[in-house]
């Protein structure tokens, strides 16, 4: 069984940024790639970022790139996602997330285990 904690949410001004975190525990058991989505109200649940443990891969949202940096700490178990450059369309609760396999998917379902989730809110 995998737990994830999310952190780090809050308020910002646009242009401002924050960083998240996702301390994961009982990762020996083989989800070996984590995965950032969000969901904004009335709309579905979307990727944002992945990252493999193993070797450190990434892959981000177009809407993301550039923006937001998604990297991890094997000693801690966390991983982190450092938003910048943020805008108001970025509001939403923000999810950890991880699975098993080899590809960095970008659909929530090909996820098994997920985290609360921490509110972001941009203002304009």
């Amino acid at each position: 069984q995998v737990q994830l904690v999310e952190s780090g949410g809050g308020l910002v001004q646009a242009g401002g940024s924050l960083r998240l975190s996702c301390a994961a525990s009982g990762r020996a058991f083989g989800s070996n790639i984590m995965g950032w989505f969000r969901q904004a109200p009335g709309k579905e649940r979307e990727f944002v970022a992945g990252i493999r443990w193993s070797g450190g891969s990434t892959y981000y949202a177009d809407s993301v790139k550039g923006r937001f940096t998604i990297s991890r700490d094997n000693a801690k178990n966390t991983v982190y996602l450092q938003m910048n450059s943020l805008k108001p369309e970025d509001t939403a609760v923000y999810y950890c997330a991880a699975r098993s396999g080899l590809r960095i998917g970008v659909l929530a379902n090909e996820y098994n285990y997920w985290g609360q989730g921490t509110q972001v809110t941009v203002s304009s």
